[in-house]
């Protein structure tokens, strides 16, 4: 084994990907989640995948003491991929303190835990959204941050605030942020996808409900904003492609190649690809229409982001090679397994 990585939130979407292809990559893995959006049975589907099945931890990090007994059962933790926050934007707004406490209380309690243990390396998960509304695009990592749209989004802010200074305080402590873009897609077994809870928060899982027949109607939010056919634009990423540069991140950190205590990347694709057009790649690549209507402009909605993705690719050698049909072909796969569709 290359080493043992603690997996936070690794029964979610993109931890249990990750949990795969550092399974797949020679690494021993431990999760802890507390299933407040995914369920127990991933890890079924993470060891049918990889024919390992990683030791499993049921709890919220938000409780010290159960998280000091992992450290210290578990023994030996290389390094950790800290996933585990809640991150539903609009319920993030009506609930901000259940945001703050949990998002900023797990990771205060992690670091904890690794300076007593003794364990020096973390990738944290962050996202595009510290970057707001950019005035520039494509976004690098000089981008100046902005201020948050939401208390989800302006927790990963502060994460990093938090992982900036104790990093300053205390340099034996080696720290990867990745900056997601946009994640969307399965693992091409259609055994582990985005199952959100309820109604989904994000574009891709809607659009597969509504060809699946579970939503009558996709709703596209504005087609008058200074983009070429008038709708928001995003960069979207398949998860995959996602997990593997939080493995390149982990070797990164064991080999200490990193340049400082604290890197941060942008990962993503690099291409902003619209609502409209999305639809038209998934329609092209399944086969299957999408029943949507315009409507107006959804409050909190940027216009357009994406990535460069130039510092991700030199320095961690990591690229997005996966093609956006393919990525919607897995998503369907995904949903057509999950709802037992022929």
């Amino acid at each position: 084994m290359k080493g043992k990585i603690l997996v936070t939130g690794g029964t979610g979407y993109i931890g249990s990907h990750t949990v795969v292809e550092l399974q797949n990559a020679g690494f021993e893995v431990v999760i802890v989640d507390d299933l407040s959006n995914s369920t127990e049975a991933v890890v079924d589907q993470i060891e049918q995948i990889s024919g390992i099945r990683p030791k499993f931890h049921h709890f919220n990090m938000q409780d010290l003491g159960l998280l000091d007994r992992l450290f210290e059962q578990s023994g030996g933790i290389d390094a950790i991929i800290h996933f585990a926050a809640f991150k539903a934007v609009g319920e993030s707004v009506q609930k901000p303190l259940i945001y703050y406490r949990n998002n900023l209380l797990s990771l205060v309690n992690l670091f904890d835990c690794m300076e007593k243990y003794g364990v020096n390396n973390l990738v944290f998960s962050s996202s595009c959204t510290v970057y707001g509304q950019p005035e520039k695009l494509p976004v690098t990592e000089h981008t100046p941050r902005m201020a948050a749209e939401s208390p989800y989004g302006n927790t990963k802010i502060i994460c990093e605030d938090i992982i900036r200074d104790y990093t300053k305080a205390n340099p034996k402590i080696q720290t990867i942020a990745l900056r997601y873009f946009n994640p969307i897609g399965a693992h091409p077994s259609a055994l582990i996808g985005e199952l959100p809870n309820g109604v989904p928060n994000n574009l891709v899982p809607f659009v597969t409900q509504t060809a699946a027949g579970l939503r009558e109607q996709l709703s596209v939010f504005g087609n008058d904003y200074n983009t070429p056919d008038g709708s928001c634009i995003r960069d979207y990423i398949n998860v995959v492609d996602l997990a593997k540069a939080h493995v390149i991140s982990i070797e990164r950190l064991l080999n200490h190649q990193n340049e400082s205590v604290f890197e941060f990347f942008n990962v993503g694709t690099g291409n902003g690809v619209s609502v409209l057009s999305l639809l038209n790649s998934f329609e092209k690549a399944t086969g299957q229409k999408v029943n949507f209507k315009i409507v107006g402009r959804r409050a909190g909605d940027i216009e357009q982001i994406y990535a460069d993705t130039t510092k991700a690719n030199n320095v961690l050698g990591w690229k997005s090679d996966t093609t956006l049909e393919d990525t919607l072909l897995s998503a369907w796969n995904w949903e057509k397994r999950i709802r037992k569709i022929d």
